[in-house]
């Protein structure tokens, strides 16, 4: 049976809501990661880490971790949380690329394979319809 326009439109939503919420969590955690790297260790002061988010990395990496709530929050208004959750987790795996590749991080052999499974569990979930029949109704 075709999809109609309304399914059409809701799948469409959904990954491009789906790309903006992988997106801004890969980079503002990894924005966040690089930036208090560059701080240091803030010890236990609190006043110390109101202090970095003033640090242009750790401010863009908030900035960005806003932009991940907001359209987290909007994919979880209209798919289930038992598409969103699993789909998104392909974050995990680009932010393990990113702590590599471009924060100099080593990554083991068992954190590799479980960065595959993660993978093979989000190409499997994404293949499904992002609500269930029940949400779908009028």
């Amino acid at each position: 049976m075709p999809a109609t326009s309304r399914e059409k439109d809701l799948r469409l939503r959904t990954r491009l809501f789906t790309a903006i919420v992988v997106v801004s969590n890969v980079a503002g955690n990894s924005l966040l990661t690089h930036g208090m790297q560059k701080l240091g260790d803030p010890g236990n002061s609190p006043l110390a880490l109101i202090g970095a988010l003033f640090h242009p990395y750790v401010a863009a990496g908030v900035a960005l971790l806003i932009v991940w709530t907001l359209s987290h929050m909007a994919l979880l208004s209209w798919a289930d949380l038992s598409y969103v959750m699993p789909v998104t987790a392909i974050g995990y795996v680009l932010t393990a690329f990113s702590g590599r590749f471009i924060l100099g991080e080593e990554i083991s052999v068992y954190r590799w394979t479980g960065i595959g499974l993660i993978t093979v569990g989000v190409m499997l979930v994404s293949r499904t319809d992002p609500t269930s029949a029940e949400a779908q109704k009028p």
